[in-house]
């Protein structure tokens, strides 16, 4: 039994403000600037856990070398997120502007 997909998005005049948060369609929305805010403000968390994590390895507090090198990825993968969403954004104003009206 297969269930009918459509393909074609559906049209309306206006675009929404916010992105749901769950599949749900409910009114849990959060607006794209908070959902930006977060993810750098996440991003700057993962990078200020690397210095700390370096810190005590460093300092002796610590001996996993694995600890910090796992924390330096989830850093570096929250950075690359972070610029890819950028260069996206970028890439769509350039376009938008290049549009002739």
């Amino acid at each position: 039994m297969s269930l009918p997909i459509s393909v074609n998005p559906p049209v309306s005049g206006n675009m929404p403000a916010a992105l749901p948060v769950s599949g749900s369609g409910g009114s849990n929305e959060i607006p794209f600037a908070d959902l930006v805010g977060s993810l750098m403000q996440e991003t700057s968390d993962h990078q200020s856990a690397v210095g700390d994590s370096v810190q005590k390895l460093i300092t002796g507090e610590s001996d996993s070398i694995h600890d910090v090198v796992l924390t330096a990825s989830k850093a570096d993968l929250a950075f690359r997120l972070v610029m890819e969403i950028r260069n996206r954004l970028m890439n769509s104003y350039e376009e938008i502007m290049r549009m002739q009206i």
